[in-house]
């Protein structure tokens, strides 16, 4: 039995190769993958050949229970690519089954119609022209964009310039930003640091896309669409680009000459999409943005993850939390980490104080060595871009831990005598890093409020609760998600929840139930008393749960936990 769970056009270089083309990921069973292997060469090869595209390439990637099958194909002529890959399985289908394959001539035919109706050759002209000039191409269904930001021109992709200014148009400073937890932290704080250098700043992440001040859209904007959106804008001086997992393998990296990528962390989260099935490919999606990289790019490694560590290849920036990681004293490159309670970077002749964690806002006082991490990562990444330390510095320092510099990263909040938290934590890793913070805060009582999606596993929802159990919590609300049961039904989710929290010791009455994020915030805060300690992690209704908590908030909290 085989079929595809999903076919799409993939723009830009991604987990496995460097090409744009089409991509299916196939899933089957007990068939030999070898087998499958050799029909996909054997007819995604014929078609290619047939419909004039001989000179592209075929792929074929075993995953846990099926494979990625791809071609590479014009850029002009993606989504006749998917055309074509999906008539490539179709005969792929038949010869497994044993049944009557399709007419291969009509096949053919239809599908070079299709080919030369979507057709552009002036668009790969301009795109060969930009790139031999070192120039970074964004292209979608309506504009292409030769350069970023400043050194940026657009135009309609069927009305295409005879000339075009090549002068002014250049490449801008850009930074890759990836990992399970982290990027949109690292991101913000990097554009804080650009702007503290003077520069027009602007970062895509899981919340917006803005430049300098301007919020350009809310959403989630960390794929190739956000990053289109960054780029094109002519005030962009430098830009930061969160990277998700999804986009990578739904489309590809967004650009292809960044200055600097970094890869923060990996660990399990969105297992079981796109045929990422574990870590280890988790670990291979993530160091997708190499690909991102100009000639001269640099890649930045945490050295204390060992699943980065074990992934990375070539010359790397590493940071980490001690001078002792063995990749700091295996190269002569620039890295970061952190000695006597500072931050410290090595340009490759000397070390260079760069920040105290005293002055480290997100640090909190150096309980959050999560966030001390981050601002490592970042220094690397504005250095590579060839960003000061006065700048770096500034910045770092003037970055806080509050919900307008960082929302829903660990916010505190005094409300009614009570220590309110506020995070977005969301799996296991995250809720490790967030726990591990606020440990050792002792209150007379402490709250929970968990969610999660519908779409991850159990043992991935009892991932989250078991980390947050780490706060001995007294009461757990257990938050429906509404949009987000993703093949869930209506409160399955807060049921697992409520059976998780009683496995583990909890008296059925002390877990509560709550029909949204907004609902479950205003149970904790209807029973806080003072000297209760309250971690929420939201994962819906935050604007509406930071309105609430500011309105009662008794005064302003420090960043410094204590």
């Amino acid at each position: 039995m085989t079929f595809v769970a999903e076919a799409r056009r993939v723009t830009g270089p991604g987990m496995l190769w460097q090409h744009p083309g089409a991509m299916l990921d196939v899933e089957f069973a007990p068939l030999d993958p070898a087998v499958v292997g050799d029909l996909w060469r054997l007819h995604a090869g014929r078609m290619l050949e047939a419909v004039g595209w001989g000179q592209e390439q075929v792929l074929a990637h075993v995953f846990q229970g099926g494979m990625t099958l791809a071609i590479s194909a014009p850029e002009d002529q993606l989504y006749s690519a998917v055309s074509v890959a999906e008539a490539a399985w179709g005969f792929c289908v038949a010869a497994l089954q044993g049944v009557a394959a399709p007419d291969f001539a009509a096949e053919v035919e239809r599908l070079r119609a299709e080919a030369a109706a979507e057709a552009n050759p002036a668009l790969l002209a301009l795109m060969a022209a930009a790139r031999g000039r070192g120039l970074d191409v964004l292209v979608d269904d309506d504009l292409v964009t030769v350069g970023h930001g400043v050194g940026s021109a657009g135009w309609p992709v069927r009305d295409l310039p005879e000339v075009v200014d090549w002068d002014r148009l250049h490449n801008i400073p850009v930074a890759l930003i990836t990992g399970t937890n982290g990027k949109t932290t690292t991101t913000r704080l990097c554009a804080a640091i650009g702007r503290a250098a003077g520069f027009v700043a602007g970062l895509t992440s899981t919340d917006y896309v803005q430049i300098g001040e301007r919020v350009l859209e809310e959403g989630d904007f960390s794929g190739p669409g956000g990053a289109r959106m960054l780029l094109r804008d002519t005030a962009l001086e430098v830009g930061f680009l969160e990277v998700a997992r999804g986009g990578i393998l739904r489309r590809g990296l967004p650009v292809g000459q960044a200055r600097a990528a970094a890869v923060l962390n990996v660990a399990a989260d969105h297992l079981g999409e796109y045929g990422v099935n574990t870590v280890e490919a988790l670990a291979e999606a993530k160091f997708a943005v190499r690909r991102g990289l100009a000639a001269d790019g640099v890649l930045v490694l945490n050295a204390d993850d060992p699943l980065v560590v074990a992934q990375a290849q070539g010359p790397a920036w590493w940071f980490a939390l001690s001078r002792d990681a063995a990749r700091l004293r295996a190269g002569a490159l620039p890295c970061a980490w952190l000695e006597d309670d500072a931050l410290v970077f090595w340009d490759g002749t000397e070390a260079i104080p760069v920040i105290a964690v005293a002055d480290l806002p997100i640090a909190l006082g150096g309980r959050a060595r999560h966030n001390i991490q981050n601002a490592l990562a970042a220094i690397c990444l504005t250095r590579a871009l060839g960003i000061g330390f006065e700048a770096i510095r500034a910045g770092l320092a003037g970055f806080q831990s509050n919900v307008t510099d960082n929302p829903g990263r660990c916010n505190e909040f005094a409300v009614k005598g009570a220590r309110v938290f506020v995070d977005f934590a969301h799996n296991p890793h995250s809720i490790a890093a967030v726990t591990q913070t606020l440990a050792g805060l002792t209150g007379k009582r402490c709250f929970v409020m968990i969610s999660q999606a519908g779409d991850r596993s159990d043992e991935d929802i009892r991932g989250l609760v078991r980390g947050a159990f780490v706060m001995r919590p007294d009461y757990v609300v257990a938050s429906e998600l509404p949009g987000y049961e993703r093949g869930r039904g209506p409160g399955e989710t807060s049921d697992l929840i409520a059976r998780i929290c009683q496995d583990l010791g909890m008296p059925a009455q002390n877990v509560l139930r709550a029909a949204s994020p907004g609902a479950g915030a205003a149970l904790v805060v209807a029973r806080l008393e003072p000297g209760d300690l309250a971690l929420l992690l939201v994962h819906g209704d935050r604007d509406e749960i930071f309105a609430m908590l500011t309105a009662q908030s008794d005064a302003p909290t420090s960043s410094k936990l204590a």
